[in-house]
């Protein structure tokens, strides 16, 4: 037989259970709220993924911006920033992207999304630009009497680096915007041209790309004769120096770093350790290799170095001096079918100028310019512009190295211009000129010159008057981004050789980044020696094969640099000379 329950307890003691059960259920509420809301939030930032992060929640310090057209609260701040401080940030390891893992947000990320900020106007356009010492670049100008052996750069440096203004006393300028340019000043009119771009940040976290302000060209330009291989390394291993030791420098690794120089890229690649040996080694220097460098005259067979417009005569301050340019061109009478400006290279079998001027000297059709020592109208803008604009073709072979500046004063002149080596533009200049190149140029192989002796005159007339006329407003069409506009203004509609180049900087370091974040290489089996293939592939193209102009650059990589810098070397003392002459 069962016992009965036991009797309830008294009332005392059941409200000491009654309040130890409610504090227990109290408890469990509580743990459970708090588990909800952790569930609720690892959904929401793990799973879901999306581009947020924990740091999302907290908010960015202000943004301080040069541009007065931004309107900074507008910038995204919802992501990870890199840290200002000494310390470098760490660089993020990509993670599987799947369902529930999406990549860890790099340093560069915010940069990237200001393009999504559509209010913006600058966004995915900023450039922050680094405050060098004076040392890299104002000192230089004040000490401009050494920056060139035999020219007095003062007078070349003023004008933000345009030069003196030339006078149109021959009418064969405009009466404004035009200037003696030196072709080596690019650096200088460069860095004003910056100081005038529309999108500047002050905070490096949002900038597309980063600008290092070192007057390379200047710098080597003073050391080039006469000094030990330690004084012209001494400033670019003390900028690499300086560049190392930035918290900017440690987000990238300098991969988004970009420099000019205004000099070919022969004077930056010393290839020995020897005192006889030509320039510096800037451009192999391990922390110089990621960085971005802008010079008139680039290597095939390097990744580091990119082709920009040497500086013409004309620098306008708008638009519509342009647009009065270029109407002037296209109405010109031009009597000569082929000119050339130039001298003969005596000293260096392979060059075809001595044939050139040969042919041009037989000919009824063909104006020759001798530029040699002593007294010549090469040495003067004026004439050298005006057989440019009386000419239908203009004859551009190797320079003291495979370019030369009269390539693009012919072309601002509306003259079509015929080259002999691939090298001399259309592996060059593939960021300012159409990869089409028959559109507006002409080429004839050096070898056809060379060895079949093949007439010039010959193969221009059999171009149609019909086919000329359009390749001539093909040529006048690109002046505007051949040319630089003057530093102290800008242009409203149309992009200058500035604007064209650092869009492509921007282009590239974006492109780079998306890369990382996607964890893929820009393309397949890169070989560096093939670098001049890469620039000429199209949209989506990600490996290079074989190409027309192989055989100009078969030898090997290494006794074509050698080939190049040695010919620079030798000419270029001459080439100062005789414009001192």
């Amino acid at each position: 037989m069962r016992r009965r329950p036991v009797a309830l307890a008294p009332l005392e003691s059941m409200e000491k259970g009654s309040s130890k059960n409610q504090q227990a259920r109290l408890f469990m509420l509580a743990s459970l709220s708090a588990f909800f809301w952790i569930l609720l939030l690892y959904f929401h930032f793990v799973v879901l993924g999306g581009s947020t992060t924990v740091q999302d929640l907290v908010s960015s310090p202000a943004i301080k911006l040069d541009s007065p057209l931004t309107n900074v609260e507008s910038i995204p701040a919802r992501v990870t920033y890199a840290r200002k401080e000494k310390e470098k940030p760490p660089v993020a390891k990509p993670v599987r992207n799947t369902a529930s893992e999406r990549a860890v947000a790099y340093p560069f990320m915010r940069a990237l999304r200001t393009v999504d900020n559509k209010s913006d106007p600058c966004g995915g356009r900023y450039i922050y630009v680094h405050h060098l010492p004076p040392r890299f670049n104002e000192d230089m100008l004040k000490e401009c009497k050494s920056l060139s052996l035999w020219t007095n750069m003062c007078k070349f440096t003023s004008n933000e680096g345009l030069g003196p203004p030339l006078e149109n006393v021959e009418g064969v300028f405009e009466n404004t915007g035009w200037y003696a340019t030196n072709q080596f000043a690019v650096d200088v009119i460069f860095n004003n041209r910056m100081k005038q771009y529309e999108c500047l940040t002050n905070d490096s976290s949002i900038a597309a790309a980063i600008f290092v302000p070192f007057y390379a060209g200047f710098d080597i330009a003073r050391y080039l004769w006469g000094y030990n291989i330690s004084r012209r390394d001494a400033a670019s291993l003390d900028l690499v120096d300086w560049l190392m030791k930035r918290p900017e420098w440690g987000i990238m690794g300098g991969k988004d770093h970009f420099l000019v120089a205004g000099r070919i890229t022969w004077d930056f690649r010393r290839l020995t350790e020897e005192e006889y040996d030509w320039g510096n080694k800037l451009l192999f220097l391990p922390a110089a290799r990621n960085m971005s460098m802008l010079v008139v005259e680039s290597s095939p067979w390097n990744a580091n170095d990119f082709g920009i417009p040497y500086p013409t005569y004309f620098h306008p301050a708008k638009d519509e001096e342009v647009f009065v340019w270029q109407d002037r061109m296209r109405k010109l009478e031009r009597k000569w079918l082929f000119s050339f400006a130039g001298a003969p290279r005596p000293g260096n079998p392979k060059s075809i100028r001595g044939q050139i001027i040969d042919q041009c000297r037989k000919s009824n059709v063909g104006k020759l310019l001798e530029c040699d020592f002593g007294e010549s109208k090469c040495h003067s803008p004026s004439s050298i512009m005006q057989m440019f604009q009386s000419s239908l073709f203009c004859l551009q072979p190797q320079g003291d190295s495979y370019t030369r500046r009269s390539a693009f004063d012919s072309m601002l002149a509306g003259c079509i211009p015929v080259f002999f080596h691939p090298g001399s533009a259309y592996t060059q200049y593939t960021w300012h000129l159409p990869k089409n190149y028959t559109t507006y140029s002409v080429f004839i192989p050096e070898d056809d010159i060379r060895k079949r002796n093949a007439s010039i005159e010959e193969r221009l007339s059999q171009i149609s008057p019909e086919q000329v006329k359009i390749m001539r407003e093909a040529v006048i069409n690109l002046i505007p981004r051949l040319i630089y506009a003057d530093p102290r203004s800008k242009l409203d509609t149309l992009q200058d050789a500035f604007d064209v180049a650092v869009q492509a900087v921007i282009t590239k370091v974006t492109k780079l980044r998306k890369n990382i974040i996607q964890g893929r290489t820009e393309y397949d089996n890169f070989v560096e020696e093939n670098s001049w293939k890469y620039d000429l592939l199209e949209e989506g193209q990600r490996e290079v094969g074989a190409h027309e102009w192989d055989p100009f650059f078969s030898k090997p990589k290494d006794e074509q640099q050698r080939d190049q810098s040695s010919e620079a070397a030798k000419n270029s003392w001459k080439n100062e000379q005789r414009n001192q002459s």
